[in-house]
């Protein structure tokens, strides 16, 4: 079974993904008229990632960060958009196999993003919330909403204690930024909404498994992400790592249990690969391998660009940050690149400034 695509004198650009990287692709291949594309996703709409974290705070609602496709390319007849899960890439016959069926490509542009890692901790996985969707950022923040209800109506401290106090793993951008609201929460929302809760009993952790937050990032936004949120009353445990939860109680490396509900997971992410890819094109974190160019290796018309593309530069010796800058400034290389390659002219190496 095919996907139902009509067929074109075009040169086919199939894209999986509409996330930064993708979207923009799209945006600049439809512009220039050249190009049949398929777009495919397993939603209808593009997330805005970096607010996740206010959506799970309450500061803002799903209708704000969430973008409609079909929208956005309604005026792109050589467009198509299809809601569907990707299952197997095929190089060798240049095929995209989907739940709706299979479908040819000139260009295979892979832009799945990534995925939560829990390293292999099946416990923690079973209980931790996630954050990589508007839906779980909606679930977390239904949790400590409902929590801090049940907390001011509950006698016994132990059990209060795991309804307000909330345990972040990982110190990277996104664990920053929920500790940050987190506590901004506790210091101006709680004492005006949940009065009969005392606000001096709500601690929010943030784990670190290496010795500063923001790694990759500067020392100097290192020290300063530390200093506010060591300000804000965040306490911040640097050189340790979660090594079990149950759902009640945090267990870490050094021996210390935590009495707490939620834990928010924002240690790891693991790349998300469709099937098919050979073992020779996946590098450190299942990311794909690619040249300056965004070329797969060892596949031909396929390219990779955002956090699913491992690009090893001179400046980067091991990969460019996965933040949306990359993925962005990636889209827009590749699109030229394409067309580009569409005229027999010389392709432009990808640079991240």
């Amino acid at each position: 079974m095919t996907i139902n695509i009509p067929d074109s004198s075009l040169p086919r650009v199939v894209i999986i993904g509409a996330g930064f990287g993708g979207l923009l692709l799209a945006k600049k291949l439809a512009k220039s008229g050249g190009f049949q594309v398929v777009l495919l996703d397993k939603n209808n709409y593009h997330q805005f990632q970096p607010l996740f974290y206010q959506v799970a705070m309450a500061g803002l609602e799903p209708s704000s960060i969430v973008f409609p496709l079909r929208k956005m390319f309604r005026n792109y007849p050589d467009v198509y958009i299809r809601v569907t899960e990707v299952k197997e890439v095929t190089c060798g016959t240049n095929e995209v196999h989907t739940d709706l069926g299979s479908l040819h490509y000139d260009y295979l542009v892979i832009a799945t993003g990534v995925d939560t890692n829990y390293f292999g901790n099946m416990e923690v996985a079973a209980h931790a919330i996630p954050m990589k969707s508007v839906s779980e950022a909606l679930y977390l923040r239904n949790r400590i909403l409902n929590d801090y209800e049940q907390a001011i109506t509950t006698g016994d401290y132990e059990t209060r204690q795991g309804l307000v106090d909330i345990v972040i793993v990982g110190g990277g951008p996104t664990g920053v930024e929920v500790a940050g609201a987190l506590a901004e929460m506790r210091q101006f929302i709680l004492p005006k909404d949940y009065r009969e809760l005392n606000v001096k009993e709500v601690d929010i952790l943030l784990i670190q498994s290496s010795p500063q937050l923001l790694k990759g990032m500067s020392e100097q936004a290192s020290e300063a992400a530390l200093r506010y949120l060591e300000e804000l009353g965040v306490n911040v445990l640097l050189n340790n790592r979660v090594t079990g939860f149950d759902g009640k109680w945090v267990d870490t490396k050094d021996g210390t249990r935590i009495r707490a509900n939620k834990v928010i997971w924002a240690a790891g992410i693991t790349g998300n690969l469709p099937k098919g890819m050979p073992e020779t094109a996946v590098g450190p974190g299942m990311r794909l391998k690619v040249n300056r160019f965004g070329e797969v290796d060892a596949c031909s018309d396929i390219y990779a660009i955002g956090d699913i593309a491992y690009m090893e530069t001179p400046a980067y010796p091991e990969g460019h940050p996965q933040v949306a800058q990359v993925a962005i400034q990636q889209a827009r290389n590749l699109a030229h690149n394409i067309l580009q390659k569409q005229k027999g002219k010389t392709l432009r190496p990808f640079e991240y400034r």
